[in-house]
């Protein structure tokens, strides 16, 4: 995984900026309740997301969670007092507290099923009745668009995603959350180049895949041959799945 503390400077450059923070934001407030007044942001990384739901709705009081205390640092000064540091796995907040929680690009990240489900469990534990989740699912399976790139990056290992839109339904079920809704938005200004994916590469960003290994050293090669190496390949699609707390 990556150290959060210190991709937290250049992470929005990094990961498309405003733009495709305005998709996911969109999206996601298309699948939040309108009557929905507390909205609790797990995993909120920099903010960049989290203040546009903020912003996006009249009303809506957004809290951000970050277990990273250099993302949360750059959240709170995107939304001075709105910002907890904690581990999305133990929340720090009592039953029932909000209307809303989100999490964007968060489950991926976790190693283990036993980890998703707790954080959904915590995601039941504090919404209030009738309530609504909404989360990222297939993140990994999102930047295989079909392009020169990807049959190249094919041959290399992958772990088992806990992120799969079945998994993460059939953890939510088990937690007492029916489904709500689904969406999707694109990644913009995430489209992969083969001169990005090689740097990616060499900087470690493919965890199954070392870039010192013999097949890590043919991966390298084969993307340097590609052709139009600072052209960007088509944007991923991230896919939004919402869950309800049953209640009035």
């Amino acid at each position: 995984m990556l150290d959060y503390d210190k991709e937290a400077e250049a992470y929005d450059v990094s990961r498309g900026g405003e733009p495709r923070a305005a998709a996911a934001a969109d999206a996601v407030l298309g699948l939040i309740p309108g009557d929905a007044h507390r909205l609790l942001d797990l995993g909120c990384g920099t903010g960049i997301v989290t203040r546009r739901l903020a912003a996006g709705r009249s009303g809506l009081q957004v809290t951000g969670v970050d277990l990273a205390y250099g993302m949360a640092r750059r959240a709170d000064a995107r939304l001075p007092g709105t910002v907890v540091l904690a581990d999305s796995r133990r929340l720090p907040f009592a039953d029932g507290t909000f209307d809303a929680v989100t999490g964007i690009w968060l489950l991926h990240l976790f190693g283990r099923p036993e980890d998703v489900r707790a954080v959904l469990a915590e995601c039941a534990r504090v919404l209030r009745p009738g309530g609504v989740y909404v989360t990222t699912v297939d993140k990994a399976a999102a930047h295989d668009v079909g392009s020169d790139i990807d049959a190249v990056l094919a041959p290399r290992p992958h772990r088992p995603a806990v992120d799969t839109a079945q998994a993460v339904a059939e953890h939510a079920a088990a937690c007492g959350l029916v489904p709500a809704g689904a969406a999707g938005f694109p990644g913009i200004g995430q489209g992969r180049s083969p001169r990005s994916t090689l740097a990616d590469l060499r900087r470690g960003w493919f965890a199954t895949l070392t870039p010192r290994d013999p097949l890590g050293e043919r991966i390298a090669g084969r993307l340097a041959e590609l052709p139009d190496q600072d052209r960007p390949r088509p944007d991923p699609m991230f896919s939004l799945r919402a869950f309800r707390k049953p209640g009035p």
